[in-house]
């Protein structure tokens, strides 16, 4: 069995993992990313779509975006259509197979080490250290040494252990969700139709207890999904879902133009008041891994970035004054940078979708909407994206959501 010594290990290179492994290199550590992925552009399941200024924050170059967007079109529930439209770009979609690749090049960049097609499946203590067993698709196994283990292996949670441990599937804290998701190569009109704008599919009619999307993606292509908070058994597979969908949205001759490029799926477990393990000694936990997958809009980058801003310079000054590192500190500084908008926000994606399985739910959500129609496209950002409930009225909010 090989074996390898590194200062910090790193298991996963989405974008907290690899955000992460990058820091540490630019800061002089000596850190190993791994992925059991043998190519960063597989799997590529992530709606993508996020603010402008993101970028900015999180120094992220042009070649990870796919594409912009200033508006909003919003269909259903039922025959509904309603569009917001802002005159200049709000956001932008990223290409997320392409952000992962960079961040994994940064860290080599930098002097960092990159092993892929590596799953990580044991980690236990070792003197001061940790040692982790590997294992690849031929079934060979190695170790590695290291000071420190970060798991960002998202929501399977291999090695900092699954969140059940905390809180039970029947708990109403934690939410189960899965999602299925193409890449279409269509049409120069037909992407053009679905262009500058995010799109979303509402109403039970066209997803029960959950939504679906259409997003640009590059010139030539779209990115389509369907997800369900709740995958219960009695409720039609998500793929059949998706192909309904697709029968709506586009004419028989849009859908014989197109090719489906790539199709992937995704599973999230998530607490909506994040009471996950955060860390047990020298191993850690981000991203994913501790429930920073926000259940409103699905977003699961921007958060998982925020987790890794987070743990960087924590771990970084622990590494160098070999001390180890205040969990509770860690825990407490996460919290403040999502802020306390997000339990509200979760709480209200648990009732939004779940409750949305028939025509009562509909006519909510559809009064719901027609609330939102004086608004402008920058007030929606405000709302799906810095969770901004206060401006719509928090009492009436839940009353419309069927809170109560």
């Amino acid at each position: 069995m090989n074996s390898l010594r590194t200062q910090v290990l790193v298991v996963g290179a989405g974008p907290s993992g690899g955000d992460l492994a990058r820091q540490l290199a630019a800061a002089g550590v000596g850190v190993l990313l791994v992925d059991q992925l043998a190519d960063l552009g597989q799997a590529a399941f992530s709606s993508a779509a996020m603010p402008l200024d993101v970028l900015e924050r999180y120094g992220l170059p042009a070649e990870v975006v796919a594409s912009r967007w200033r508006g909003w079109q919003l269909l259903g529930p039922g025959q509904e259509r309603r569009t917001w439209r802002a005159e200049t770009p709000l956001g932008v979609v990223l290409d997320f197979g392409a952000l992962r690749h960079w961040l994994a090049d940064q860290c080599r960049r930098f002097g960092g080490s990159l092993q892929l097609g590596w799953r990580a499946f044991d980690c236990q203590p070792m003197g001061t250290g940790l040692r982790t067993l590997l294992r690849d698709r031929q079934g060979g196994v190695q170790e590695v040494i290291s000071d420190w283990v970060v798991d960002a292996s998202g929501q399977g949670r291999a090695l900092i252990g699954p969140i059940t441990a905390m809180a039970s599937e029947s708990d109403r804290d934690l939410v189960r969700g899965v999602g299925v998701e193409w890449l279409l190569q269509v049409a120069p009109d037909c992407w053009q139709r679905w262009s500058y704008q995010l799109s979303f599919a509402l109403g039970s009619d066209w997803v029960s207890q959950g939504y679906g999307w259409v997003f640009p993606m590059a010139p030539g292509q779209l990115k389509v999904g369907v997800c369900r908070l709740r995958p219960d058994r009695h409720l039609p597979p998500l793929g059949q879902v998706l192909e309904s969908m697709l029968s709506r949205l586009f004419s028989p001759a849009e859908r014989q133009a197109s090719t489906v490029l790539d199709r992937h799926g995704g599973l999230i477990v998530s607490s909506i008041r994040r009471r996950d393990c955060h860390g047990q000694g020298r191993l850690l936990a981000i991203g994913d891994a501790v429930s920073t997958a926000n259940l409103l809009g699905g977003e699961g980058i921007r958060h998982a970035l925020s987790s890794s801003r987070v743990l960087g310079p924590l771990l970084v000054a622990a590494i160098q004054r070999g001390a180890p590192l205040d969990l509770q500190r860690y825990e407490r500084q996460l919290r403040r940078r999502l802020g306390w908008r997000w339990s509200l926000s979760g709480r209200l994606a648990r009732r939004t979708w779940l409750g949305l399985d028939g025509p009562q739910a509909d006519r909510r959500l559809s009064s719901l909407l027609t609330g939102l129609e004086p608004r402008r496209a920058e007030d929606l950002a405000a709302l799906l994206f810095e969770y901004r409930f206060e401006r719509y009225g928090l009492r009436s909010l839940p009353y419309l959501l069927g809170v109560r």
